[in-house]
This record gives C-alpha cells, structure tokens and sequence, in this order.
C-alpha cells in the first residue's frame, strides 16, 4: 500500500482536532503552543537587546577608545611619523593618529580631583568631535591652552566656559616634581557614562606644554576595520617598529565588556534549550494521551493497511503541528516586539519618570536594539528539533501497539 504524506498529515490533523473532545488534553496541547511561542518571543527580543548592546559598544564607545595604542616607554617615541606609515600600511588599520596623554590633578583650593588629558591633532579627524557643539571645537583650536572637560566633570568641578583652574603634571615618573599648568575651559563634550567624569581633551600643543615636549608624541593609537583582530594587529606591528614601546588595545582594558555581552549571551542560549525543552514536554503528554485514547482507531489503521512506522508519523506529524503553530506565532511576535521594544521602552520610561538607563553610569539612555535573521532562525530551529524531539517516544509506543490488543481494547 502506498501512502502519502498528504494522507498521513490528514490523519495527523484528525487526531489533532479530535482531541478538542477531551478538555483536559486540550488544554496540555494548548500550553505546548502557548509555551513554545512564549519562548520564542521572549528570546528573539532578548538576542536583539544583546546585538544592540554589542553594537553600540563597537560602533560609539570604541569610537573614543583607541583600538591599538603604541605607547612610548621612554618620555617620547622617536620617530611616530614612521610607525604611522607601518600602521597604515596594514590591511586592517582604518587610521593612525599622534596623540599625548597624561593624568594630572584640578587643584580649586584644597580639593584635588584626577583627570585623564588627552592631547589629539585638531588637524585630523576626531571622534569626540562628534560629541561637542562647533563652538566648542573652534574655541579648542583658537584658545592658547584651551581644555574641553566632560560635562559632568565640568558640574564637579563648578566650572563655566572661559574659566581658568590650576593642573598638576608629573613631568617625570616619580611625581616628585609636579608641574603648575593653568588651563581655560573652552566648552564641554558629553557622551555618557564615566567617560563625562574622567577625560580631558587638549591639542598637541598644549598637551606638550603640560608634559615639558618641545615636539613629538607619547603614543600612536589606531582605528581598525575588524577589532577582534586588535591584539594580532598590535603585534603584527609592534613587532616592526624600532622605537621602545609598549603594546596596548582595548580587549585589555575594556574588552570585559564584550566578554559580559557574549557571556550572557551564551547563558541565553542555554536558557532558551531549557526552556522550549519544558514546553516541549507537554507535547510528549499530549502525544501519549491520545495515543491511549486513540487506540481503537490505531488498531482499525492497522488493519486497513497502514504500517507501524505510518502510525508513527501520524503522531510525529501531530506533535510538530503543535510546535510549528508555535513557532510560527512566537517569531512573528519577536520580532514585531522588537521592532515596537524603543517605544515601549520610551512609555514605560515616560510613565515612571525615571530613566531606564542612568547616563551617569551607561554611556547611552535608551535600550539598544538590533534584529538579526539569524537569531531568529536559529531559535526555530532549537524550537523545530526540540518539537521533535518531543514526538518521538509516543509515536513509538504508537507504533508498538498490536492490532488484536488495540481492536477489542
């Protein structure tokens, strides 16, 4: 006898509908259903929520962080011009930038508060641009010793544009002798998070004014293509400059950040297994019911012509309508969840008065957001198998049943 799948998925459909008799299996089918679109859902907006977060690491706070720095061992490096040209000459280097940094202390009285100086070429591009008014940046450039502080640095230390404060440098590594340096705040940047509290922005100029440079820089940073290759391309280039330098990139300083993401990431996908593996048990009870219950209509199959193993994709069949129903529902609401997650996220904000995210410690205040395709195919797929997974011991005991036993049962 041949038997289609069409003939089999029928029979799968019957069964399917014909439990809508007995409340009880109803209801343990439904939650299978309800279960698996539940964790769908609420994985796919989860995956989303991790790869925003991912990109705004790379794409805005690794925009103020070097991703290679090659900093001088000695007071200066000797030739950055040429470790400039070796940077650029590798295939993965975007740009390479001179730059002087240094901490120093704001003295206002008595009270001392560190800070980060960051001396850059205005000349070049610069990504804290991006994060002050023109104004700001043009009174950089034209003020002798101009400095630009965090906004929130700027609130602690109560300074406005235009006022003059003292800095402490070490000019040597003993910090015996500290250097008075009187600077003018030109403006204020603000990108979030502590980075508002800590750094200070300087031209070169300036800069070597405070660290006692007639010339030269103390450091090269690069920005690269692909920056889970920083620590391959610091190497690759460190190797081949002259000068005494030390080799440094972000994944040592910052690269835990990333390392949380994918750790919770990892964590989700084992939570996502657990979870549609729970759901996916009420298949198996759903399963194993009507299989007792249908066995008078497996045992007249049986006799009409239908083989075990037919019986046993009838209730495959059955379970994975269960699953894909499931599915089908899940992923359609994932993904409309997420595209709907920023302005859910803004009313729930705007409801409570409070921001979701405190700029002071994150460095953005809203929940980032990024679909990918290919989370949402792969939490179907873990869905798919585990729904099969689920058919397989009732389909067998399906199969299993003897047509004399299941006839006058």
């Amino acid at each position: 006898m041949t038997t289609s799948w069409y003939l089999l998925w029928q029979l799968a459909r019957r069964f399917r509908k014909g439990r809508q008799r007995n409340q009880f299996i109803s209801f343990i089918s439904a939650s299978s259903t309800i279960g698996i679109a539940l964790g769908c859902m609420v994985f796919i907006t989860g995956f989303s929520v991790m790869n925003g977060f991912e990109k705004v690491l790379q794409e805005r706070f690794l925009s103020l962080i070097p991703h290679v720095e090659f900093t001088a061992v000695q007071q200066q490096l000797r030739d950055p011009d040429r470790i400039i040209e070796q940077s650029l000459a590798h295939p993965n280097v975007v740009s390479a930038r001179a730059v002087i940094r240094t901490q120093a202390m704001v003295q206002q009285g008595t009270q001392f508060t560190g800070i980060q100086v960051n001396g850059i070429d205005v000349e070049q591009p610069q990504a804290i641009k991006e994060y002050m008014d023109d104004a700001t940046w043009k009174k950089l450039v034209a003020t002798p010793n101009g400095v630009v502080l965090g906004v929130k640095l700027a609130q602690q230390l109560k300074l406005s544009v235009g006022d003059q404060f003292i800095t402490l440098v070490a000019r040597n590594s003993d910090f015996r002798e500290p250097q008075r340096i009187r600077l003018q705040l030109a403006g204020t940047f603000e990108f979030g998070g502590q980075v508002d509290h800590q750094l200070a922005y300087v031209t070169l100029a300036t800069a070597r004014n405070m660290v006692g440079l007639s010339d030269g820089v103390t450091a090269i940073e690069l920005t690269l293509n692909d920056i889970m290759a920083a620590q391959q391309v610091a190497v690759s280039i460190g190797q081949q400059v002259a000068d005494y330098i030390y080799l440094d990139h972000w994944m040592r300083a910052q690269g835990h950040l990333y390392q949380d993401i994918q750790l919770v990431r990892l964590v989700m996908y084992l939570v996502l297994v657990l979870v549609l593996a729970v759901a996916c048990f009420n298949i198996i009870s759903t399963l194993v019911m009507t299989v007792q219950e249908k066995q008078r209509h497996i045992g007249i199959l049986r006799t009409i012509g239908l083989r075990a193993r037919h019986i046993m994709l009838v209730f495959v069949l059955q379970g994975l309508q269960n699953g894909v129903v499931g599915i089908l529902i899940g992923c359609l609401a994932g993904v409309l969840l997420t595209w709907g997650l920023p302005d859910l996220m803004g009313l729930i904000q705007w409801l409570s008065g409070e921001p979701l995210l405190t700029s002071d410690v994150y460095f953005i205040e809203q929940i980032p957001v990024q679909l990918q395709w290919r989370d949402v195919i792969i939490v179907a797929a873990v869905a798919f198998v585990l729904s099969f997974a689920a058919t397989l011991y009732p389909a067998w005991r399906a199969g299993r049943i003897e047509i004399v036993e299941a006839i006058n049962d």
